[in-house]
């Protein structure tokens, strides 16, 4: 069996790498409590276990993957790490960068006191402080130094073994520190907490608890006729709207037919009203127009759902209670914003959350309501759209060339490589695109498969190479390597929390939280606070501490293999 697996993977090396995948992706399903081994992690260590038999790959695949990978990262945090950089989050956009820096700090201190090589020492940030990318950067910045083959291949070996050994608890020391020791430190009630966040958001409005939901924010349509003593008679449609709060006068039928709705529209007993509003507001109509009838036969009312991407300089900083008051009734007619996304994830819809440049807005509507919004606030994103090939292509050649660029840091030569190229490629270009969005677009779906096929098939393919040698190594380090790990994982979320709560004064619970996870880049440290929240508060903070910390923790790579002079015994 072995044998024949070995004949096979010599005559389709390419074959081992989707193996690699495949499995890896089955491993990674491995879960212990709320902790899952993920694809990745898998995928490497079923990749170190297929190069056992000794398969070779060809170098450049490992290049081109991980530039579509890292590239489609910075496209999608373009927006976001665009809009950290201002002074409304600096405090937050310096906790994060505190993190990356102390995380930095400690990685050099363990190499230069342990005397690690420039590989493990790489691998141990990469696991350390769980951001894969730094595997690309570092193995992209090993390929450009002068060394023999062999030594470099061990280099590259090290970087695989250092991450592998890591990574586990490197995944876990943010959740045992988010949710269980600092609230333990310092006496917060996660869940009481987040309440209570929620509330001042929400302006003193009702905080829903775990699977609870607000019917209210469900948008229905019904009909009223208007009575005789009905206190619509003789309105126009706006004045109609403003008495019944955010509900709509969607049509007037009278004798049958649809009136065409405009400024003029008087409404008279008789009338059917079609109305649409959250559930409570409309269900208080029948006090104001009169009984709730049947629709009439035949009625249509065509409604859209759209998804708008917030791009106007003047609505961004604005709480969505200000933007709701400013807009006045006869802009906002007919458009409900059922629910808001940042960076992918869930926001509270509550009157004090604050909007920034690349929000997702989902609103429910008649399409030329829904235009008329859509002119104020942004652009919509369209399931039709497809990728701009031109700017996907010149992304990349850009971003291979600022790979190319050499500068010093204390008399060494340091690249950022081709993967912190284009990551910077990528952000250019998805910044642009969130502010021009005719050019660059790179839909969603498109974006999400580059970023994830793109990883799993470098990190299978660096597991393969290093496959040989790895099993040495780990023999030989990975205790010490393990407790550096633990090490790296846990004195940067100590120090910088302290820091973030002393000295920048981030002292809600919930946003120094949703800050430690996020300048960690932790997605499990940060899943396991939203469960112990209830609700989404923790999002705010953790998404702008998250987009500046993908970007400097994946340029850590090169530092590393710039700054450590160390290399691995032959």
């Amino acid at each position: 069996m072995i044998e024949a697996l070995d004949r096979l993977f010599d005559a389709l090396p390419y074959l081992a790498l989707f193996v690699a995948i495949s499995l890896g992706y089955l491993v990674g399903k491995f879960t212990v409590g709320r902790f899952v081994l993920g694809g990745i992690a898998g995928t490497l260590l079923v990749g170190v276990g297929v190069g056992q038999f000794g398969v070779e790959l060809d170098s450049g695949v490992k290049t081109v993957f991980f530039a579509l990978f890292i590239y489609a990262v910075g496209y999608q945090g373009g927006p976001q790490f665009a809009h950290a950089l201002n002074l409304r989050s600096l405090n937050e956009l310096v906790s994060a960068f505190a993190m990356c820096f102390v995380g930095l700090l400690c990685v050099l201190a363990a190499a230069w006191l342990f005397h690690l090589d420039r590989g493990t020492a790489a691998g141990l940030a990469a696991g350390g402080l769980t951001q894969s990318a730094i595997i690309g950067t570092a193995s992209g910045a090993i390929s450009k130094l002068d060394v023999p083959a062999d030594l470099m291949r061990t280099m590259e070996t090290n970087v695989a073994v250092g991450y592998a050994v890591t990574y586990i608890f490197g995944s876990l020391g943010p959740i045992l520190i988010a949710t269980w020791f600092i609230p333990m430190l310092m006496k917060w009630d996660i869940r009481a907490e987040a309440i209570k966040r929620a509330e001042e958001m929400a302006g003193g409005r009702t905080v829903l608890g775990p699977g609870q939901f607000n019917a209210v924010r469900d948008v229905v349509t019904r009909f009223y006729a208007v009575s005789d003593a009905s206190a619509a008679i003789g309105k126009h449609v706006l004045e109609a709207d403003g008495e019944i709060a955010d509900a709509a006068v969607e049509s007037v039928i009278r004798n049958g037919d649809a009136q065409d709705l405009t400024k003029e529209t008087v409404i008279a007993a008789g009338d059917v009203i079609a109305l649409s509003g959250p559930t409570a507001l409309v269900q208080q109509a029948a006090r104001y127009f009169g009984p709730e009838v049947t629709p009439p036969e035949g009625f249509e009312l065509v409604q859209e759902s759209r998804e708008i991407i917030l791009t106007n300089r003047d609505i961004v900083g604005m709480e969505l209670q200000d933007m709701h008051d400013r807009a006045g009734i006869d802009l906002r007619h007919g458009v409900f914003l059922t629910s808001a996304r940042r960076l992918g994830r869930e926001l509270p819809i509550a009157p004090k959350l604050t909007l920034r440049r690349g929000d997702e807005l989902h609103f429910t509507g008649a399409p030329k309501d829904l235009d008329r919004i859509e002119k104020l606030l942004g652009y919509k994103i369209s399931a039709a759209a497809i990728t701009d090939f031109i700017f996907f292509g010149l992304g990349l050649a850009i971003g291979f060339l600022l790979g190319m660029i050499q500068f010093q840091i204390g008399g060494v030569p340091v690249s950022i490589g081709t993967g912190g190229g284009c990551l910077l490629s990528g952000l250019f270009f998805g910044w642009l695109h969130s502010t021009h969005q005719r050019f660059g677009a790179l839909p969603v779906g498109a974006s999400n498969f580059l970023r994830d096929f793109g990883l799993a098939v470098f990190v299978g393919a660096v597991g393969i190479s290093a496959g040989p040698q790895a099993l040495e190594t780990l023999r030989e380090s990975g205790l010490t390597l393990f407790l550096l790990g633990v090490a790296v994982t846990i004195i940067p979320q100590i120090v910088v929390f302290f820091f973030s709560y002393y000295v920048l004064r981030i002292r809600n619970p919930i946003e120094a939280l949703g800050c430690l996870v996020g300048g960690r880049s932790a997605n499990p440290g940060f899943a396991a606070l939203l469960s112990k929240a209830g609700n989404a508060t923790p999002v705010v903070s953790f998404t702008v501490t998250y987009a500046v910390a993908n970007v400097f923790l994946t340029l850590w790579g090169p530092i590393i293999i710039g700054v450590i002079t160390t290399n691995p015994t032959p």
